[in-house]
């Protein structure tokens, strides 16, 4: 492993980085002091870009553990530079809520410290939502379609940033392959902004959540969420929801004649099954417990919409769900752990992973009942590898051990058990609003401090899926890259 070439990458993430700060800089033309701290912003990010990939050879070599740190790496200093347009700007109020702020925006989790939306700038309202859409398909695979020119191998990168058990090549090359999935994700985007119009959607409004559903993130531009726009647009996010939790290379094959390929898919089918489950427990415990004044109607599209918002890990939300009936939302914290389909802008442990370990589980029933059959854990026609259930296995392992951690922490600093676990799962997962103290109706910005610092560092755990950001830390990753 280079380190020199690892930098130069993360230079060139920066310079990009630089480039997204742009639109938000234009429209800070017309905010009375705002400007200045954006100008600050965008050639800070742009100037320490540019001095790691002009102090750097042109010539690099990108191997696996170098793809690893450079996701890493990158990933921090991303967020990090984020963070300066919301303290330039004066609207967080510490350090630490600015890194919270950034860190929520490019993981997608969509959690936020502003108690009132519509207090926000408008420069700072769009770049959360421009963070949000780079940050949903991976600025690493951003960087991947483009790595290319100038002299880089992207599979290392691809590989070590793209979530899901296996990372589907729609292309011979992984660069064509990410362009490829960037061009759904694109016209996608640009889709829901055409209908958001149509149905009497604002422009600034229409593009900020065209961004936040693309990216399953969450930021909206106001206080209520969707909940402060019509049934219609409610209906139609809900479906762009459900299409951006699923897998990107069943869309490109969906679009390029496969008609079916969203049905022949096992993990779709599971995905889709579970959120119809689901939303009819949520919508009979609301019809049961049912307040005087809305309906049935009003229940079924508040139970749909925000079921899907969670296992998609959107985040957008219609009503306050932590005020539900409990079999609701110990339904809603299930949603929490498995979250939406591999090869997505999705978060949470992985629709794919849940079937395997389930179908592992029951093949090891029996196995107890008949010592000497061979079974095969399969994935729809597919075995699954031995080596790659082990790896499926242990990352559970280690998401339920850092969730048991994280709310250890939460409630060492004073939060109450059902707020802790909420909101250690809610970062994890990239969903953004939890239940107790973190719920729709309350925001992240009463948190201690340090507790902001932990569901931080869990977002980015979770949206890396662990090892990406904890190789960094390990000391023979160093060591070996001063021995080569």
């Amino acid at each position: 492993m280079n380190i020199l070439a690892v930098l130069r990458v993360v230079g060139a993430l920066l310079l990009w980085t630089s480039v997204a700060m742009v639109p938000s800089v234009l429209l800070a033309i017309g905010e009375e002091g705002n400007l200045w701290g954006w100008v600050v912003s965008a050639a800070a990010t742009a100037l320490a870009g540019l001095a790691l990939w002009l102090r750097t050879p042109k010539k690099i070599d990108i191997n696996r553990r170098a793809g690893l740190v450079v996701v890493g790496l990158g990933w921090l200093c991303l967020v990090t530079m984020g963070s300066l347009p919301f303290i330039l700007t004066g609207v967080a109020p510490n350090v630490v809520g600015a890194f919270f702020e950034s860190v929520s925006g490019f993981t997608t989790t969509g959690a936020t410290i502003f108690p009132v939306i519509e207090d926000l700038p408008r420069s700072i309202l769009l770049w959360r939502s421009i963070s949000h859409w780079i940050g949903g398909m991976g600025i690493i695979v951003l960087g991947v379609a483009i790595l290319p020119f100038i002299g880089v191998g992207g599979a290392q990168l691809f590989h070590a940033e793209a979530p899901g058990i296996s990372t589907d090549r729609l292309a011979p090359r992984i660069a064509s392959t990410a362009r490829l999935l960037w061009g759904v994700y694109a016209a996608l985007t640009g889709s829901l902004f055409l209908i958001y119009l149509l149905l009497g959607m604002s422009p600034f409004d229409a593009v900020n959540h065209a961004m936040s559903a693309l990216a399953t993130g969450g930021f909206s531009t106001r206080t209520a969420s969707m909940g402060a726009f019509s049934p219609a647009i409610q209906w139609v996010t809900m479906l762009f929801m459900l299409i951006a939790g699923t897998n990107f290379a069943l869309h490109y094959r969906m679009i390029t004649g496969r008609g079916r390929a969203w049905f022949e898919d096992a993990e779709w089918r599971v995905y889709v099954g579970v959120a119809l489950v689901a939303a009819l427990v949520c919508f009979i415990a609301l019809i049961v417990s049912d307040d005087p004044g809305s309906g049935p109607r009003s229940d079924l599209r508040e139970a749909f919409f925000n079921v899907t918002a969670i296992i998609s890990t959107t985040g957008f939300t219609t009503a306050d769900f932590a005020a539900w009936p409990v079999v609701a939302q110990v339904v809603l914290f299930g949603l929490m752990f498995m979250g939406a389909m591999g090869g997505s802008t999705g978060g949470g442990l992985k629709v794919v992973r849940v079937v395997v370990l389930v179908k592992h589980t029951v093949g090891e029933f029996r196995r107890v009942l008949h010592p000497q059959a061979v079974i095969v854990t399969r994935l729809g026609r597919r075995p699954v590898r031995p080596d790659t259930l082990l790896k499926v296995v242990g990352l559970f392992a280690l998401y339920v051990a850092t969730h048991g951690v994280g709310t250890l922490f939460l409630a060492a600093l004073g939060n109450d058990f059902l707020t802790a676990a909420s909101a250690a799962l809610a970062a994890m997962s990239s969903i953004g609003p939890g239940l107790g103290a973190v719920g729709p109706a309350s925001n992240y910005g009463g948190l201690d401090p340090l507790a902001q610092v932990v569901l931080s560092v869990l977002m980015l755990l979770g949206r890396l899926e662990f090892y990406t950001l904890l190789i960094l830390f390990l000391p023979d990753t160093w060591r070996w890259a001063k021995k080569r």
